[in-house]
Formats: structure tokens, sequence, C-alpha cells
């Protein structure tokens, strides 16, 4: 079910389809699991909502953006970074049913610190920084040295992608194998919670007047 390697070259071939598309195609949907939905879509919803995420952010630190739309910004911001690892757990919850069926993971195996779909996000971001680094080093109007150093970096992000593939096809082996498991490990964001942030639950008319 788990393959690194599809999971990397989807990454890639997603990223550079989404960078010819308009911005106005839309951030990426719901956490909801639509219908017929199979697992290596699952992965590119979650690669969207880092996608999205990473071109919010440089929105925010756009030089002159006004002050109201850094507030309306940020509040994407913590939206789409909600979505992203509400979409992390759906992969790790996807992947613990399809074990669950064939009595897995050991639960007598040694614990891994880190989920597959913690792996998977890092993949993600990974992905983005491969691309964007990549676009530097070919700038046309680039100054004298730029290129050279983005090779540079972009030699070192294609290492640290290659071995985090490995660990995670390692990992997946070894939780088929019964010698290692992993459990759901919930965020439990903060921000986004009425209830449980004081800034918002302490300062209700300073939220609805804004």
């Amino acid at each position: 079910m788990l393959s690194a390697r599809a999971i990397v070259e989807l990454q890639d071939q997603r990223t550079r389809t989404w960078h010819l598309l308009p911005e106005s195609s839309g951030p990426t949907p719901g956490v909801n699991r639509e219908s017929g939905e199979t697992w290596l879509d699952s992965v590119s919803r979650q690669h969207r909502a880092n996608f999205d995420l990473w071109h919010i952010e440089d929105a925010a630190r756009a030089p002159g953006v006004p002050d109201a739309r850094l507030a309306e910004i940020k509040r994407l911001i913590d939206r789409t970074n909600q979505q992203r690892n509400d979409l992390a757990e759906d992969l790790d919850r996807a992947l613990l049913s399809w074990l669950e069926v064939r009595g897995l993971p050991n639960p007598r195996a040694p614990l891994n610190s880190e989920s597959p779909g913690l792996m998977i996000d890092r993949l993600s971001i990974l992905a983005l920084k491969v691309y964007h680094t990549r676009e530097e080093a070919e700038r046309a109007d680039a100054p004298e040295g730029h290129a050279g150093r983005n090779l540079g970096r972009l030699a070192i992000l294609e290492e640290q992608r290659a071995d985090l593939a490995g660990c995670l096809d390692e990992q997946w082996r070894e939780t088929l194998a019964g010698t290692r498991r992993f459990k759901l490990y919930r965020q439990l964001k903060m921000y986004n919670d009425p209830s449980l942030n004081p800034a918002i639950y302490g300062n209700p008319e300073g939220v609805r007047g804004k």
C-alpha cells in the first residue's frame, strides 16, 4: 500500500502541475475523504495543503502588503495549516485501518517515534523546497554565484529527501513484518479552537469586531 517512491513522484508531479495553474484554481478542499478516493489521492490532498500554505505564507512576506491584508492572510495561514495537519492524521488513520484487518501493527513491537503520515508531510515540504530551489538555480536574471549556491542547496535537499524516503519504506517493511509499530499522534492544535485559545475566548468583542 505504501511506496515512498510513488509518493515522492506524485508530490513532484503535482507540484509541477499546480504551478502551471492560475491562482484562482483555489486552495485544497476540506479534510473529509471523498467517495472513491485512493491512497495516493489522499497523499495528493495533503500535499496540496502544504502547497497552498507555502504560497499563502509567501503572500504575507511580500513588501508593502497592507496591514488589513496581512490579518486576512494570517487567518488563512491558520486554517490551511490546520488542514495540513488534519490531512496528515487522515493518512495515518487510513494506514492503520488497512493494517488492522491484517492483525497489525504488532502491539509488542518497538514503537517508532514518528508516524508515516508525519514523514509524508515532511516529504511534501521537501518536494516544495526542491522545486523552488531548482527554480532559483535556473533563474536567468539571478546575480553571479546565485545558481551555484542553489545547486549546492538542491543537492542537500535531494539527499535529505532520499534518506527520509528510505526511512519511510523501511518503517513500513518492518511494520508489515511485525517488528515495528507506529501510532496515530494527534497534533491537537489549540489556536483555531475558540474554546481553547484565550486570545479568542478572552476577547469575544474584539473577535466579533474583526
